[in-house]
């Protein structure tokens, strides 16, 4: 009986032909002519093929590589997570948080008072204790304020600024000397100010060193939050 092939490549009608050839005159014809076989078993039914099994190993390959270039590239332009590994901007982050920082919203517009911000260590900050690559602090001076504290209070142009962002009764610890903040430059401060070291030791923040903007708090789950 024929059987029935299916093109090696998967398109098309299946091929037919017979699977064994025989002699017409049968095995006891004048000539001896025995019936011919085929060189090598039949492939299995559904076994892929070798080009099959290359196409699709050079397609992981390709899916994977897309993947890592595409993490890469959010990570270096767009978003990026950070540990918290001190107390300083308690209780807003606590140590061992993780945040999101959105590096391409700055891009796109200002930065605002109030704003978390991820930035690189300035050269001036000697604060003590391990070195870290980046700081995350809030925002409290713009360019061009006049910036100053009383008692606990924060002054910008002499006018007390009112902080939703900071628990009750929080004590502002050193003080903030009178200080005009420069162009491209922003004045920082942590929620936790007796245990920050901030602007008040090493200056304002030039806006090269800004990182990005805290978005999300994403760990631990139970304090996920938007900011």
């Amino acid at each position: 009986m024929p059987t029935t092939d299916t093109d090696p490549d998967g398109h098309g009608p299946p091929l037919t032909g017979p699977a064994v050839v025989a002699d017409p005159r049968g095995p006891g014809g004048p000539d001896g002519a025995e019936p011919t076989t085929p060189a090598g078993p039949e492939p299995e039914p559904g076994a892929p093929s070798a080009p099959r099994r290359h196409r699709w190993v050079v397609e992981v390959v390709v899916v994977v590589v897309v993947a890592a270039l595409l993490a890469i590239v959010l990570r270096t332009f767009v978003v990026q997570t950070f540990y918290i590994p001190s107390g300083s901007m308690e209780p807003t982050l606590q140590i061992g948080d993780r945040i999101l920082v959105d590096k391409l919203s700055y891009h796109l517009h200002g930065i605002d008072r109030g704003d978390i911000v991820v930035f690189a260590r300035p050269v001036a900050e000697d604060c003590g204790g391990p070195t870290v690559n980046d700081l995350v602090k809030r925002v409290i001076g713009l360019p061009g304020d006049h910036i100053a504290s009383s008692g606990n209070t924060v002054l910008i142009d002499g006018r007390p600024l009112a902080e939703p962002w900071l628990a009750k009764g929080t004590q502002l610890g050193k003080a903030i000397l009178p200080t005009l903040v420069p162009p491209d430059h922003y004045y920082v401060l942590g929620d936790n100010r007796v245990a920050s070291c901030d602007s008040r030791y090493w200056g304002p923040v030039s806006r090269s060193l800004i990182v990005g903007k805290v978005v999300v708090l994403v760990w631990p789950l139970s304090r996920l939050h938007l900011f």
